[in-house]
């Protein structure tokens, strides 16, 4: 083999080399991974589960706390002036009651509803349930509300470690979502509410990561909004109707 030919075959084999180095250093690093805890039926054991593994309640302590979880039930008492109305306030979960929460929809308005929204339709009094009494909540004119997370009682940008949510109803699989994103806007993953499986109608559905990541979250109900007239699948209509009940979540940390 001569010089010229000899030279060219080890050009070759190095330009190769650099071509498989390059690839291996630009190969999309695994993003973080996700603990899931879902349940239907009897939801109360998993739900404890995932509270403990976030920690103790800070109630609505002001301030970023150092460890725990916050949660929203939707009965408490400061509710109650706008209970069974269109206008819930998207920012009361951290002007009124602080806990580091607000919400956003595109619909025309949220709705905190004592009566299992049976004001809305009465059919749905026989659809709905609650975990705890006896408020539950939906957006009105969407199936689909964001929650934004700030530190407590401050409107400071924040981010949790872990997202659960209590879902009434949920008849068909892989409709009810929770769509988790971190602070650059990308998605962390989008997780299926379980079907509900007894005459309860109660599901859970939980997700946490090692760190604070998650900025925002995309809770997707059922295939269409509550309405008069309108029926849930399961009473003669085409539509899987899902409201929602407790939603527990990590303590919100300053996103810095």
């Amino acid at each position: 083999m001569n010089t010229i030919k000899w030279l060219g075959l080890v050009l070759l084999f190095v330009l190769v080399g650099c071509s498989k180095n390059n690839d291996q250093v630009l190969a999309p690093s695994p993003g973080p991974t996700a603990t899931v805890f879902a349940a239907t039926g009897n939801i109360a054991a998993k739900v404890n589960d995932f509270r403990n593994e976030l920690g103790a309640t800070n109630g609505a302590e002001v301030g970023e706390q150092t460890a725990g979880r916050r949660e929203i039930a939707w009965d408490a008492a400061a509710t109650t002036p706008f209970d069974n109305r269109n206008d819930f306030p998207p920012d009361f979960f951290n002007t009124v009651i602080k806990v580091g929460a607000a919400y956003t929809t595109g619909g025309t308005g949220l709705r905190n509803d004592s009566t299992l929204f049976r004001d809305v339709n009465p059919n749905y009094a026989a659809q709905f349930n609650f975990f705890s009494p006896t408020k539950t909540f939906a957006p009105v004119g969407s199936n689909q509300l964001d929650q934004l997370f700030e530190v407590a009682g401050q409107p400071t940008p924040a981010v949790v470690r872990g997202f659960g949510i209590v879902f009434s109803d949920v008849d068909m699989a892989g409709k009810t979502t929770v769509q988790l994103f971190a602070k650059d806007g990308s998605s962390l993953g989008t997780y299926d509410a379980p079907v509900r499986s007894d005459a309860g109608g109660l599901s859970f559905l939980g997700v946490t990561f090692a760190d604070a990541i998650i900025a925002r979250v995309r809770i997707t109900l059922g295939t269409g909004a509550l309405g008069a007239g309108v029926n849930d699948v399961s009473d003669g209509g085409t539509l899987d109707l899902v409201v929602l009940d407790n939603v527990i979540y990590g303590e919100p940390r300053h996103a810095f």
